[in-house]
């Protein structure tokens, strides 16, 4: 197979060992990794540059993750295919990748190497794939699409809700701070306030909830 035929895969985790794994697995099975990013801004940006086919990437990564950089990647670049190679497995993150942030594929990391294989030559082709792991949280959304899986909370404050908003942007708490004109540590408190309300508990939650309730808005 020339080059020109093969499948141009970019690969996005912050764990370099696993890129490093990910990359020989797709090079030895006739793939073509044009690159590696190990955030979410970095794959968006070299993705624009190398224009890949398939971008392979990661959920949870330092500053955007991959749930806020495929909702960009869905505007800027809509011919790639993005599938998602997540450690999680739980309903909301799998429903919300799929319909939200319309990735093309969900995998999980503990399946067998030969389902990534799989995944990329799925979703090159037009196809969506599913991991056999998370299917059946999608064939339930199916049966019940009513079900309720957003999660109230108390409102939030304007400052609050202008914090979250810089998270959902993946501002970290010394970026909020100087852009508010708060110290390191209220913005981190304002953080803290944030997730006790919203029964979030981590940043990726807290951009996850930020994108999904249009409090950021995503270019």
């Amino acid at each position: 197979m020339s080059d020109e035929e093969k499948i141009r895969v970019l690969i996005a985790d912050d764990h370099r060992v696993l890129l490093g794994s990910l990359r020989a697995l797709l090079e030895r099975n006739g793939f073509a990794v044009i690159g590696e990013a190990t955030t979410g801004e970095a794959a968006v940006e070299l993705a624009m540059k190398t224009r890949p086919q398939v971008i392979v990437m990661d959920l949870e990564m330092p500053g955007t993750g991959g749930l806020a950089a495929a909702h960009r990647l869905r505007k800027t670049l809509p011919s790639a295919k993005v599938l998602i190679l997540s450690a999680h497995e739980d309903d909301e993150q799998v429903l919300e990748a799929l319909s939200e942030a319309g990735v093309a594929g969900y995998l999980v990391k503990s399946d067998a190497p030969e389902e990534l294989l799989n995944a990329v030559r799925t979703v090159h082709g037009g196809r969506r794939y599913v991991s056999p792991s998370v299917a059946p949280i999608v064939i339930a959304q199916l049966r019940n699409p009513h079900r309720a899986n957003a999660r109230a909370g108390p409102p939030l404050s304007k400052r609050e809700r202008e914090v979250l908003r810089l998270v959902g942007q993946g501002a970290t708490s010394k970026d909020i701070a100087q852009r508010l004109g708060i110290s390191p540590k209220t913005a981190q408190v304002h953080r803290e306030n944030i997730k006790d309300k919203l029964s979030l508990r981590t940043t990726a939650d807290m951009v996850r909830y930020a994108i999904k309730h249009k409090i950021v808005q995503l270019d």
